[in-house]
């Protein structure tokens, strides 16, 4: 059993939210950590769940979260029915949008969300604000490590 957490960033927010989560599934059981481009549909298809994290840009997933989905969806697509996700999103406001984006992706490969996307807003509003590179705090940082540890747990477990 084992966990593949794929991300993309652009400004480091979403990088370091998909380090906590790595380092702390790591504890827990098997887990592998790929940049989206870097990610192929084997790699879907030897796990068996997924973390998926990225930033939300002009409310949707970033272009290159969106084309790792796009490489991947068809090659593995009928493959991986129920297998367990959950989804991170860094988001300068909401991160709605790029999580509804990715939760409907999911569901057309029939994955199992196991928890609702996690968000973690930066409040980066102005131009400069926005293309700055992203810090992170402790506090927002924890609930990564808290679900990258409960994936990877569950999974050894059984209980996905």
């Amino acid at each position: 059993m084992s966990l593949l957490i794929v991300y993309h960033s652009r400004t480091g927010g979403s990088r370091l939210m998909a380090e906590a989560a790595f380092a702390a599934a790591q504890a827990e059981g098997a887990a592998r950590l790929l940049r989206a481009e870097d990610a192929h549909p084997e790699d879907l298809l030897t796990a068996t769940g997924y973390l998926f994290c990225a930033p939300e840009n002009l409310a949707t997933l970033s272009g290159a979260m969106k084309e790792f989905f796009d490489r991947c969806y068809y090659p593995v697509l009928g493959q991986v029915e129920g297998r367990p996700y959950a989804q991170m999103i860094c988001a300068g406001s909401d991160g709605a949008g790029a999580a509804r984006q990715l939760a409907r992706i999911a569901t057309g490969w029939r994955l199992k969300e196991v928890q609702p996307a996690l968000i973690v807003c930066t409040h980066a509003q102005t131009p400069e604000a926005i293309m700055a590179e992203k810090t992170l705090s402790e506090t927002e940082l924890a609930p990564c490590g808290d679900l990258g540890a409960a994936l990877s747990a569950g999974l050894a477990l059984g209980v996905f």
